[in-house]
């Protein structure tokens, strides 16, 4: 058995796959790859920060509201509201206890935070699938790669256990006439005695 010098990663992708199996075309595009030899992986995250404003403010946001500075920052304005409009103005506060107009800005913020926040996420959630996207079409040229490579060495080794065989019958065949002639040379051929 030679060793194939080039393997039709198409065919033998279907043989690993299975008998049956029919390629998606994530995975034919990624045996083609293969086949062409050109590099499956790349920086996904040039593609992936290409961003619109709006996403990015929604980035931004997202990351601003889930900091220490955010929640840090709001305390401190809560206490300030609270400390102006109790103690400092007096019976003159625009917002006095229990601080309604303090609970409608509250609300509102939250409102408008939660749904940024969840743009962030499906963004977020969509760079996480074309990351996966990316690792698996690695992960499947590299294991291809390593059945090709598999199937390399079973074929060399093959080649070279055929060779050995050969040698070692060679060697045999030479012993075996080499065994023939010291038995001629042990046992001259006997000539007639009355002869001559």
């Amino acid at each position: 058995m030679q060793t194939p010098s080039h393997l039709d990663y198409l065919a033998r992708a279907r043989s690993w796959f299975g008998p049956n199996a029919e390629l998606e075309p994530a995975t034919r595009e990624i045996v083609q790859r293969a086949i062409d030899r050109r590099v499956t992986s790349t920086d996904p995250g040039k593609l992936l920060d290409q961003a619109t404003f709006a996403e990015a403010l929604a980035d931004r946001v997202a990351a601003f509201g889930g900091s220490w500075t955010f929640i840090l920052a709001f305390v401190a304005v809560l206490i300030g509201w609270v400390a102006l409009n109790t103690g400092a103005l007096g019976a003159h506060a625009f917002d006095p206890y229990p601080y309604i107009f303090l609970n409608l800005m509250l609300s509102m913020v939250a409102a408008l935070q939660a749904p940024v926040i969840m743009m962030s996420q499906n963004r977020q959630a969509a760079k996480d699938r074309q990351m996966a996207g990316y690792d698996y079409a690695v992960n499947l040229k590299a294991e291809l790669e390593i059945m090709a490579l598999h199937e390399k060495m079973d074929a060399m080794r093959s080649e070279q256990i055929m060779r050995l065989l050969e040698q070692q019958q060679t060697q045999i065949d030479l012993l075996l006439r080499l065994a023939a002639r010291v038995g001629e040379a042990a046992n001259p051929p006997s000539t007639p005695e009355g002869r001559a």
